[in-house]
């Protein structure tokens, strides 16, 4: 091959003069390097070079930093700035010397919020109509961020920036959360040089599921020896930035900081929770009417803003799951225990923002922060996930099984820490969401949508301390930050032509008065089922009632609210305004249809997160794992859930003290366990975390040799929660040695990771029985085989059999 035609097959585009004839395609100008104006010829002595096509791209001149920090599930009401009883210094001290917003929006949960401050489009162009887990087969509903919608990462990456996510992400397919999974919607595949974070919707604040950059990695301590997610976040942090700043000073950063707080589970040292002792006492319905004092006397809200029912939506309609209970029908117990649950949340934020307030110190200190517009929100109202009764094991709400009071009671003193998993209960997701109707996951309501967000940019903002009245949305974040920067999103990108922007830039409000007018017209809502449409100050908002007639949207009652007087949704002028109210319908049907938010989905948690989605790994019955992998996660592991089940292990013991685990999946939370002490085998179906625990335990003792270790789940039914009901059957090789009645739980075991394990228990351990991680010692773990297929017990303990003679 010529060397002309070795550089055009390579792309390069340049213009060839050669000793000999050339062709016209191999002298034409081809790819990425047209713009190339040197010349090359044969020999390099006689060809000139151009860098330009090969130089990166400088980001604008005197371009800031950029410092997005995003707490989950906190209402309006809950921080400091805003009047609420979380004190919160950092944000307090970064809203003082900046902008605090109190018309800014988002769309009720989270992956839906997150894809539109990533993109600036929509959730549904985002194909986040839900959180990933809820993806379903259409486009607004995929789960995947198409690559019509580029991020703002890549944009600010090409345009010579640094790009870092900490913390949470859940913008990726559940099924693409494994180690072979498709690494395209993972933050190294959106635009950012480094992550470090757990990708699915929560974890642990104990015992996080960790990935750095593009592999899963374990924590670097323990909570005894003083782990916190926060803390090491803010660590891992402040070591990027410092890095970075080290070889390329004159490059400013993009950083996306998304804390675990305040999403479930509500997990805080216990000197931050104790510094709330006794300050919710009153109740939520008193929090309500004080935090709104509050909000008027610091003009968050206007004066005269009235406050919506405790319990706003009628009970045909209503979900009983989120129905608050009044304060003064509750027990002492009741009362004592919401007002701790209460405790811990607060304590949990203001000791996250303790830690944020370190890397604003790094960058002070360190002569950045000047220039560095730090954005500090939330992504969704507060949570109502907790039920009326709260929790201490969250997990039982993705699986729709009640709490139970007593059951709580006996953790009272253990809330906030590693045992449990915990939420409280709906009246203070409705406290902290005040003076609006509803919360989380309601996005016709502002009690799901409106959050804090505060702005602070010393060389960029004039204002200092000032409120900002203007009504936006977290679709407005990447046009302000483009603004900002001096860059535009691209129309194509890496050849795909883009979708527009949806949002508005926000600039203008820096330099704007508190009650200026916004420049946004309009913003469509929906979420499971919820609708709303915002234009112009009205706000027309859709009443559902999926829980006693699925579907028929068609017949959905619609209300009217003048937000622009009437900030809190409060008076319902729908028969007032008719012809207006139809507008607006009509308005939300067109933004739903050019936005891919349809089909409309109003089915139970427990419903959606049961569908089944492709992967690239074809569905199988029988299921092969080994030890030294990492931790499978959930949505990628053999799934158990109301089947029949078995676990095959084959393993050869050398030591007769051999322990340890052999097999595990979930936490003390939910999960279950297989694994040899005091040389017997045990194995552990945790269910939910409720005690006691469903031990089986051998009636022999195990000898060095190789054995087949097995069980044997067969289900026979459904109980009243849907949970399944069967025997459960230990072996050692063909002979039982433990069976007895079992229940499985009906839903995944955690949404926080804690994966599937062998030879160790990574994270929190499923048993009590031992201590994370129960690494298996004294002889090896060949193979361990989960089957829900239909053959008999005996029949694969032959084939394991088989393999260990083959070995």
């Amino acid at each position: 091959m010529k060397p002309a035609t070795l550089l055009a097959t390579a792309s390069m585009a340049v213009s060839l003069t050669l000793s000999g004839p050339a062709s016209a395609q191999e002298t034409q100008p081809v790819g990425p390097y047209k713009d190339f104006k040197g010349k090359i010829e044969l020999d390099v002595r006689d060809s000139v070079a151009d860098w330009g096509p090969f130089t990166p791209k400088a980001a604008p001149k005197g371009a800031p930093n950029i410092l997005f920090v995003l707490y989950d599930d906190t209402g309006l009401a809950a921080w400091s700035p805003y009047g609420g009883r979380i004190n919160m210094p950092t944000l307090d001290r970064l809203a003082a010397n900046g902008l605090t917003y109190t018309q800014w929006h988002t769309v009720a949960l989270c992956s839906p919020t997150r894809s539109t401050i990533l993109t600036g489009r929509n959730h549904t162009m985002n194909g986040m109509a839900a959180i990933t887990e809820g993806a379903n087969g259409f486009p607004g509903w995929s789960g995947r961020i198409p690559p019509q919608a580029a991020t703002i990462a890549e944009v600010l990456r090409d345009n010579g920036y640094s790009t870092f996510w900490l913390g949470k992400d859940h913008n990726v397919p559940e099924q693409d959360v494994a180690s072979g999974g498709d690494r395209r919607t993972w933050p190294l595949g959106m635009g950012f040089d480094r992550y470090y974070g757990f990708i699915g919707g929560e974890t642990n604040q104990w015992y996080p599921d960790l990935v750095e950059d593009n592999r899963f990695v374990e924590p670097p301590s323990t909570p005894e020896e003083g782990y916190h997610f926060s803390k090491d976040l803010a660590d891992q942090a402040i070591a990027m930035i410092r890095d970075q700043q080290a070889t390329n000073p004159s490059k400013p950063w993009f950083m996306w900081y998304n804390p675990g707080a305040n999403h479930a589970p509500h997990q805080a040292p216990q000197a931050y929770v104790d510094k709330y002792k006794g300050k919710f006492d009153d109740g939520y319905e008193a929090y309500r009417n004080w935090v709104l004092d509050r909000m008027i006397d610091r003009g968050v809200v206007p004066k005269g803003t009235e406050l919506t029912p405790l319990n706003p939506l009628p009970a045909d309609v209503a979900n009983p799951a989120d129905m608050v209970r009044p304060w003064e029908s509750l027990s002492p117990d009741e009362k004592q225990l919401f007002s701790h649950m209460a405790e811990v949340y607060a304590g949990f934020s203001e000791y996250t923002d303790a830690q944020i307030g370190r890397v604003i110190d790094y960058l002070e200190k360190s002569g950045q922060l000047d220039n560095t517009i730090v954005l500090y929100a939330a992504d969704n109202g507060a949570s109502g996930e907790g039920t009326p009764n709260g929790s201490v094991n969250e997990n039982k709400f993705f699986n729709g099984y009640p709490d139970d009071i007593a059951e709580n009671m006996k953790l009272i003193d253990k809330l906030g820490g590693p045992d449990t998993y915990e939420h409280f209960p709906t009246g203070w997701a409705a406290a902290f969401s005040t003076p609006f109707q509803m919360f989380k996951r309601y996005s016709q309501y502002s009690g799901g949508t409106a959050d804090p967000l505060v702005i602070s940019w010393p060389k960029g903002i004039k204002a200092r301390g000032e409120i900002r009245d203007q009504y936006h949305h977290s679709t407005d974040v990447v046009p302000t930050l483009l603004d900002i920067v001096g860059i535009e999103m691209p129309k194509v990108y890496h050849g795909v032509e883009q979708f527009p922007l949806s949002g508005v830039s926000m600039r203008y409000t820096f330099d704007a008065k508190p009650n200026d007018p916004t420049e946004k017209k309009r913003q469509f809502y929906a979420m499971l089922g919820t609708r709303g449409m915002w234009e112009d100050g009205w706000l027309a908002a859709s009443v559902h009632a999926p829980f006693t007639d699925l579907g028929h949207f068609d017949q959905d009652q619609w209300q009217l609210y003048h937000v622009e007087t009437d900030r809190s949704e409060s008076k319902d002028l729908a028969k007032v305004y008719p012809d207006r109210l139809a507008a607006l319908k009509q308005a939300w049907s067109e933004e739903a249809r050019a936005n891919l938010a349809l089909p409309m989905d109003d089915r139970t948690a427990v419903e959606i997160l049961g569908i089944e989605r492709p992967s690239a790994e074809p569905a199988r019955d029988r299921y092969v794992y080994y030890p030294g992998t990492v931790p499978v996660p959930e949505g990628v592991a053999v799934n158990i859930r109301g089947r029949s089940y078995k676990i095959l292990a084959n393993v050869e013991i050398v030591d007769a003290d051999a322990s340890g685990v052999i097999f595990a999946h979930g936490s003390r939370f939910g999960g279950h366990s297989l694994f040899i002490k005091d040389r017997k085998l045990h194995y552990v179906y945790n269910f939910l975390g409720i005690a006691p625990e469903q031990d089986f335990v051998s009636d022999i003792e195990l000898k060095p040799g190789k054995y087949t270790l097995g069980v044997e789940f067969t289900r026979t039914g459904a109980g009243p929660h849907d949970e399944s009901i069967g025997s459960t059957k230990l072996y050692i090789d063909d002979k039982v040695v433990a069976e007895g009645p079992m229940k499985t739980q009906p839903g995944k075991f955690t949404l926080s990771g804690d994966g599937l394990c062998v030879g160790y228990d990574s994270g929190d351990a499923v048993s009590r029985d031992y201590v994370s991680p129960g690494t298996f010692k004294g002889g090896t773990i060949l193979d361990v085989v989960v089957t829900v297929e239909k053959t008999a017990y005996s029949d694969l303990e032959q084939e394991a059999k088989r393999a260990i003679a083959g070995d």
